[in-house]
This record gives structure tokens, C-alpha cells and sequence, in this order.
């Protein structure tokens, strides 16, 4: 398993970092609007970026800044199943709202409305001088109908024949190559029906490994860091089981698209987006972080269980992990944990180990999920509540022990019922600080007795300061050792204490 992540970067990139998912063409929309003119990244004032770096933030997921298709835009905007969500999500919408996809990319080069290499370079300076890293996206997986590869490489793909595409036009498209007409399969997740407007790439072909390898040095020069698209689409095993069939004679190549990767761009940062399971062997191929969907999951299901399963793996895993409670791809985490759930699940993804990963309009509450080919969101009213919530949570995760203390879980007992095991507990320690957090992960009332461990002193009082509720608790240090710390936790509530001895 690879070290914590590293930087080439002047500035060494925090462990246990803050990242914030910018949807960089709607953002830019909205600066738009906001300042009454129309901005590129080299536009953008310093405040917004003194801003970022105030929350206590230490990396900057600029997603979509990609050259983008206009197959993909004429695909998005004249099928008419699209049509309903973009009257529910933004009324009023109009043809020039739809851009077509981020994840539909002609070429890796700036979108034109982004801005340009030189504008990113200096956004990435700008952040520097902030202590914070920049990342960008890598889509590994398939490429726009429109991008040059289909007309000068069509080998790249995965091919199909014109009865194949007869008989399944849903599955693969026709395209016009410098070797005649192509048919080609539409790129896809095995899950879910075929993306229709992607081309799949073949990662057999070796021409095509190279020629990728190639993109991720040209990234490199630019950014701290990658996240990966579906990362485990391209692991060897998962491919030729997807496509097997629709390679030919391709040999399984020797080693894993990730490994050539890591050890091209070896001090480039790589975020898996990954799911079933496949999260260690993308750690083990060189990534430094990947997706905790998992926990994610435990979350949004209030199952104690789970989420103590995730938590008792080794502190050197979860280093790797990347917590989040909302990203594009997943519905508004405000509309997941509504206000009553939002500070257990809010305190929870904040103070484990590994990467604490946060999205645009998550802060202000926004719960409208925009559809990631429109240029604009709807407006919506900053939630007051959750704005407060997470301006102090991040104010008090920004302190040095979430970043170099220890971490370890605690053990709670049994007090009076069986509810215990509802409570997810866990300390930070340094040589200045002690914090202990507890979680009730459930929506009735939990309690329990923790077990702080030897380094408590029988002869001391310590207080424990609640961050969260801003209330003091004063116990003995015989108490503590003898019996426990007492906590009850009202249905999905949370204890973030600063221990102190009095």
C-alpha cells in the first residue's frame, strides 16, 4: 500500500486533507452573475479563493475543466427523457443551459468557457500560495463520440459488428474512421444501461495504454492530483470479464493499467472513484486515496454494525479513504440527512482518518442534485442551520490533531440497556491535545459507558469541553477509570469533546 499522499508541489499536501468539489463550469456561471459580467478561471477574484482556503480547506477538485462535446450537448438535448428532469431540477431552462457532459471529453485541454493551460497554471499558483493543492479529472474509461481517436484510431475501441449494431443500436454507435465506417460499443458500467454518448475504450490495446499514459503526463504538469473515473472499470480481471467477449484476440496485458500509471506520474495524487469492493487492490496498484462508499452507505442506512465494521479496520487503510456524504454523483446531502440527521452523520464523515471530502453547495444546504450537463443550478436559499453546522465543524477539524494525532477507536460498555453498540466512539490524541468523539448512528436515544483507557489519573478532574453543543461536563478521574465516561445521545446526535485535565 502506498505512503500518504504526496506532493512535487513546494507545499506538502496536509494528511487527513479537506477536499472541495467545485462543478467548475456552473460555479463560473454563477461568479457570472454574481459580478455582471462573464468570467474564466483567470477571472476569478481572490476572494473566492481566500474564501476556500478560510473553511480550512487543502484541496480544490476543479471537476470539469475539460474540453467538452458538442455530440454530447446535441445527445443530452434532443432526447426528450432528458427533458423532465431539467424542467424539475431548473424551470425555464433553455437549449444554451445544456453543455454536454464533463465526462464526454473531445480532448484533454481546457474547455474554451473554462478558461485556458495558462489560466489553470496560474489558479494553481494562486492555490499554492494558500497551502492548497489542485486536482482535475482523468476519465480513463471512454472518451466523447467526437473525440479525434474514433476518426484516427479507431483500434482504441471496443469494436463491434454491423449486425451487432443492428440489433442492439442502444449498445454501440457508427462512426465515421480514417479506415472506413467503425462500430463501436458505448461505454458502460455493467450495472446500468450503456452511456450514450461515450465510446468504449479498449484497454487490452496497448497502442491505447500508451497514448493515456501520455494524457496523464500532460495532467501531471498541471495539477497535484487526479480523481479517476470509475477506476476499477480498467482493472484487468473486471475488463475482460465486461468485454471479454468483444476484444478478439487480445492478450490480458502483463501487468494493470494503474500500475504503468503510478509509475509514470509517480508523484501525481490518484483518487479512485471505486465500488465493489475493489477499493484495497487500487491502494495496492499505486492510488493513494480511494471512494468509502461503504461508509457512505453505513450512514445513510443507520447501521451501527456496518459502520463499526468499517471503522475497526486498520488505521493504516482508512488513512487511504475518502469520506464524503454527498459528491455529483450521489443525491444533495442535505436531502439525505435532513437537518435532524445531519450532525451525527456530518461529525462522523468530518473526524475520521483519510481524506474529508466536501462539495459545492454542500456548506449552504443547497438540495437540488443538478445534472452535471447543465451550465446553471436553480437558486436556493442558504440553510442557515447547516451552514453554521459545518463552518464549525471545519473550524474545529482544521486543528493540528486531526491532521498528526493519533487515532484509535474506543470501547464503550453496556449502562442500563443494549444501545451501546448504537454509538460509534473514537479519540484523537497528541502530545497537546485529546479529543474524543461519539456518535449515535441510530434514530432512538443510545448510551453507553467509554473506556478512556490507563493514561487517566485517579487523583485528576478533567473537563470535557462539548464543541458541538458548546457545553462543559466535569468528571473525576476516579470515575473515569473505575466506570466510564457516562454519554447519552439523543436519536442521531454527537459528543465532539476537548478533554482537558482541570
Amino acid at each position: 500500500m502506498p505512503s500518504p499522499p504526496k506532493s512535487s508541489s513546494p507545499f506538502a499536501i496536509r494528511t487527513h486533507p479537506h477536499l472541495y468539489e467545485i462543478n467548475t463550469w456552473e460555479w463560473l456561471e454563477e461568479l457570472s452573475v454574481r459580478l455582471g459580467r462573464r468570467i474564466t478561471l483567470a477571472e476569478v477574484p481572490d476572494k473566492e479563493w481566500d474564501s476556500i482556503a478560510q473553511l480550512g480547506f487543502n484541496i480544490v477538485w476543479l471537476m470539469g475543466v475539460w474540453q467538452r462535446s458538442p455530440e454530447s450537448r446535441r445527445i443530452k438535448l434532443e432526447n426528450p427523457q432528458n427533458h423532465p428532469e431539467f424542467d424539475a431540477v431548473l424551470p425555464g431552462w433553455t437549449p444554451t443551459d445544456v453543455v454536454g457532459s464533463p465526462y464526454s471529453i473531445v480532448q484533454y485541454v481546457p474547455d474554451p468557457r473554462i478558461g485556458t493551460w495558462a489560466s489553470l497554471d496560474a489558479v494553481r499558483k494562486k492555490l499554492h500560495a494558500r497551502g492548497i493543492a489542485l486536482f482535475l479529472d482523468f476519465v480513463s474509461n471512454h472518451t466523447a463520440l467526437d473525440c479525434l481517436w474514433i476518426r484516427e484510431h479507431p483500434e482504441f475501441y471496443v469494436q463491434a459488428t454491423k449486425e451487432q449494431y443492428d440489433q442492439n443500436p442502444s449498445a454501440f454507435c457508427r462512426a465515421e474512421s480514417s479506415r472506413g465506417v467503425a462500430y463501436l460499443a458505448l461505454g458502460k458500467d455493467p450495472y446500468f444501461p450503456p452511456w450514450d454518448d461515450v465510446a468504449q475504450l479498449n484497454h487490452f490495446q496497448p497502442a491505447l495504454r500508451a497514448a493515456q499514459i501520455d494524457i496523464l503526463r500532460t495532467i501531471a504538469a498541471h495539477c497535484d492530483g487526479i480523481r479517476c473515473d470509475m477506476a476499477m472499470l480498467l482493472l484487468n480481471d473486471i475488463f475482460a470479464k465486461i468485454w471479454g467477449p468483444s476484444i478478439g484476440g487480445l492478450a490480458r496485458p502483463e501487468k494493470e493499467f494503474w500500475t504503468e500509471a503510478h509509475a509514470a506520474v509517480p508523484d501525481l495524487i490518484l483518487l479512485a472513484e471505486a465500488y465493489w469492493g475493489t477499493e484495497g487492490r487500487l491502494l495496492e496498484l499505486g492510488f493513494s486515496l480511494v471512494y468509502d462508499k461503504a461508509l457512505y452507505d453505513a450512514i445513510r442506512g443507520a447501521n451501527p454494525s456496518a459502520v463499526h465494521g468499517i471503522l475497526a479496520a486498520p488505521v493504516e487503510y482508512q488513512n487511504h479513504l475518502a469520506r464524503f456524504l454527498e459528491n455529483h454523483d450521489e443525491e444533495r446531502c442535505a436531502a439525505v440527512f435532513p437537518n435532524e440527521r445531519l450532525v451525527a452523520a456530518g461529525t462522523l464523515m468530518s473526524t475520521l482518518p483519510g481524506m474529508r471530502f466536501y462539495h459545492q453547495g454542500e456548506l449552504e444546504g443547497r438540495k437540488i442534485r443538478q445534472p452535471i450537463m447543465l451550465q446553471r443550478a436553480p437558486e436556493e436559499p442558504v440553510n442557515p442551520a447547516i451552514r453554521a453546522f459545518f463552518e464549525k465543524i471545519l473550524k474545529i477539524t482544521n486543528e493540528e490533531v486531526f491532521h498528526t494525532g493519533q487515532w484509535s477507536l474506543l470501547p464503550v460498555d453496556t449502562e442500563r440497556d443494549d444501545t451501546a453498540g448504537n454509538l460509534a466512539v473514537y479519540q484523537w490524541r497528541s502530545a497537546k491535545a485529546w479529543k474524543i468523539i461519539a456518535v449515535n448512528v441510530v434514530g432512538a436515544a443510545s448510551q453507553g459507558r467509554i473506556r478512556t483507557g490507563e493514561t487517566i489519573s485517579a487523583s485528576v478532574q478533567y473537563d470535557f469541553y462539548d464543541e458541538l453543543h458548546e457545553v462543559h461536563y466535569s468528571r473525576s478521574g476516579e470515575e473515569l477509570r473505575t466506570s466510564g465516561l457516562f454519554v447519552r445521545r439523543e436519536p442521531f446526535d454527537a459528543h465532539l469533546f476537548n478533554v482537558k485535565p482541570v
